[in-house]
Parts: C-alpha cells; structure tokens; sequence
C-alpha cells in the first residue's frame, strides 16, 4: 500500500468546552462553555500527598504503565516502518520521540522515590501488544495504525491531560512536554488513514472491533490506582473518547458511523 506524505493539521489541545457524555461509552457532545477551561484542575492546597505509603503504592503501577506505553510505542513505530519503508524514517523520528518521553517518566518516578512495577505494565499492555504482533506478522498496517496512532495515543493523550492538574511540579513540566508530542503522533496515523480510507475502511471497521474493548478493559483496570493518583475513572474514559472520536471524525468517518464504532466497547 502506498502512503502519501502527511499533511493535514496539526491536532491541539482542547481549549474553552465542556464535554458531557450519553452515556460512559457513547460518543461526547460538545458544548461551549467559557469557564470549562479550568474547571477540572485541581488548586495546589488540593493536591494528592505525593510522600505517603498509599501513594507511592498506585504511583509505581501509573508511572509503570507510562513508561511501559512509551516503550511500547517506540517499539511499535519502528515495526510500523517495516511496513510503509517509504515512511521509515519519519516514524524513526516519532520513535525517538518516544524514547525520551521514556526518559523523562523513569525521572519522574525517580523524583518521587518510586520504584515502578514493570511486571505490572508488561501484563497491562498484552492484549493489544499481541493484536499488534499478530497484525505485523499478516502484514496489516491499518490494524497496527489502529492500535498504536490511535487507540494508544488518545489513551495516553486522555491520561496526561487528566493527570496533569493533580501532578506534581516535576511531573508537570515533564508531561506538559510529552502531551504535545503525542499529538503528533496521532495525527501521523490519522492522517495516514484519511488518505487511505477508500481501501482501508473494512480493515479499519474490524481492527476498532477487536481492539477498543481492550481500551475500556484497560481503564477499568488502572482505575483504583487512578483515583489514588488524583485522577478519576470517568474523566479518562471522556477524555479517551473526545480524542478518539476528533480522529475518527479527522479521518472521514459520520457521526452516526462514529457511534457504531464506538458501540463496540459495548458488546465486545
């Protein structure tokens, strides 16, 4: 399959709207609201108390699905290029990203005295680690587009903005940095699959099938350590999917195809 240079524009963060969901898994409506900007931050005298036992506990598997993700992610780049050799190079440049967002979240568990559990993290991304593996080995790189460009980007790019506001100062810089990477990243696969969507929906239609439960049995998991950490488990799971959903919507799909798609978190 050729690939085309990508071009299209660049995915910011989200500025002055609130979000309110039909239901958890449903796709978002949005609606303008002036003061939602800030509405979920969290004041400094509001902040988790990073020193303590219960903390550090759920800190050292958050921190070790980070960097876990990030590995992951670099590893996929790379495999992703053996796939499209004539993008090779510009998904090197997205793996390397990736190394040093790595970096930086091994600091911040560092910073904290942390220890992260990696066994943990290895075994949270098995599922879609091995739907990758298995996509690679067939050839499909729609379904390894999917998987990594945006089922895992907009779960990381969900988790950092909810994270953020309740992180500590170290963290905070470090991750304010990653989040605009990760929009890159995202775009890159989106805008990959919008050139291609003619010859790639059924692909694309059946690896969201097989994939986005993975996704909400994800956020199911991480979610007591979560909300130790500060973040609550319906945030990730709007945040996930108004990301998820402005990619779809980037790559050409309706609103009422949006809604089929994301129904299958329902009943997978």
């Amino acid at each position: 399959m050729a690939c085309c240079a990508v071009t299209g524009r660049q995915r910011q963060p989200r500025g002055d709207y609130s979000y309110r969901l039909i239901t958890d898994w449903s796709m978002p409506i949005l609606e303008p609201n002036a003061s939602a900007a800030g509405a979920s931050r969290v004041d400094g005298e509001g902040l988790p108390d990073f020193t303590t036992a219960h903390y550090k506990d759920a800190y050292s598997r958050i921190n070790a699905i980070v960097i876990e993700g990030e590995q992951e992610a670099h590893d996929n780049y790379i495999s992703i290029g053996t796939l499209i050799p004539d993008q090779a190079e510009e998904l090197a440049r997205l793996a390397r990203m990736e190394m040093k967002h790595l970096k930086g979240f091994t600091a911040c568990g560092a910073n904290l005295g942390v220890v992260a559990d990696m066994d943990f993290a290895r075994e949270f991304f098995t599922p879609l680690r091995d739907n990758f593996q298995q996509a690679l080995a067939e050839g499909k790189v729609v379904t390894c587009l999917l998987i990594q460009a945006l089922l895992i980007e907009a779960f990381a790019i969900s988790a950092y903005h909810i994270y953020i506001p309740v992180s500590d100062p170290f963290a905070r810089k470090i991750t304010e940095a990653v989040v605009q990477d990760e929009y890159t990243h995202l775009n890159y696969g989106q805008e990959w699959l919008k050139a291609h969507l003619n010859e790639c929906r059924e692909e694309l239609e059946a690896a969201n099938r097989a994939n986005l439960p993975h996704v909400r049995r994800m956020l199911d998991r991480v979610a007591a350590d979560a909300a130790v950490v500060g973040m609550a488990k319906e945030d990730l799971i709007e945040d996930f999917l108004i990301a998820y959903q402005e990619a779809l919507t980037q790559i050409g799909f309706t609103s009422k195809e949006i809604a089929r798609l994301a129904a299958a978190a329902l009943v997978g």
